[in-house]
């Protein structure tokens, strides 16, 4: 019995967690670039009261073992990278990576982070930043006087000078891949780190060996489908409310045998 109010417990924190895990994901809906996280399950070690393949007697074996699971568990959450809807603004420092690939920010701790978040601007000092002020690896400054602002497919930065004819090149855009880009550390402000999981960075013009190309005035809405997650949430209720009922249950019968001993 009290095995079981264990097992039962173990349902109630797993599906626990794959609620905030799917919460988050509806709570970052309009987050520009960020992916949807999925939790995956593992279940926990059994025990094994008798192994497949044991002696029954002195000419048989046991066709079937006997082992009873002690739970479940959520092993890991996992960041979907798949790509986001294109959302036109028409702002020249908006950017949308199509394909593959994440823009380098320098953090305020000298360390490069990434993202697919592309809703750029310009700080007091015409560098490109994040909305938090970070700026863009490598960096690249704006003219103060320049009128219109040009971002090519493959990266390229130009701006249109009073008093000349053709476009001035004031930059170029490097995007970074990944061996491995589930295995990136989130870390909140759209960011993400490199860990030994995810490999080293793999960084290149945008369009070259695969990596995605540049898209000036866009942005890329996050990857969460509402409606596949309002599903995985009736499904997290159910579940808990399953495991909450075997508690109940396993409870009366404890109730049961005690009261009639």
């Amino acid at each position: 019995m009290p095995d079981a109010l264990h097992v039962a417990k173990t349902g109630l924190n797993a599906q626990q967690q794959r609620m905030s895990v799917i919460s988050n994901n509806l709570a970052n809906v309009n987050t520009v670039g960020f992916k949807k996280d999925r939790a995956n399950f593992e279940t926990l070690l059994y025990q094994n009261f008798r192994d497949p393949g044991s002696q029954t007697s002195q000419n048989s074996l046991s066709p079937t073992g006997l082992a009873i699971g002690t739970g479940v568990r959520i092993v890991s959450s996992e960041k979907i990278y798949t790509q986001g809807n294109m959302i036109n603004t028409d702002n020249s420092l908006d950017m949308t990576i199509d394909g593959p690939g994440f823009f380098q920010v320098l953090t305020p701790g000298g360390q490069v982070a990434y993202t697919r978040a592309g809703n750029f601007t310009k700080n007091a000092e015409g560098q490109i930043v994040t909305a938090n002020g970070y700026p863009l690896e490598p960096a690249i400054n704006i003219p103060a006087n320049a009128t219109s602002i040009s971002i090519s497919k493959d990266g390229i930065v130009s701006a249109s000078i009073p008093g000349s004819t053709r476009l001035e090149q004031v930059g170029q855009i490097e995007i970074a891949n990944f061996p491995n880009t589930a295995g990136l550390k989130p870390l909140g402000e759209s960011l993400a780190q490199a860990t030994p999981s995810s490999g080293d960075a793999a960084v290149q013009a945008p369009g070259a060996n695969g990596a995605g190309r540049i898209i000036q005035g866009a942005l890329e809405s996050s990857n969460v489908n509402v409606v596949e997650e309002l599903v995985s949430m009736i499904e997290t209720q159910r579940a808990y409310e399953v495991n909450s009922k075997a508690i109940s249950s396993v409870d009366g019968m404890m109730k049961f045998l005690t009261q009639s001993i």
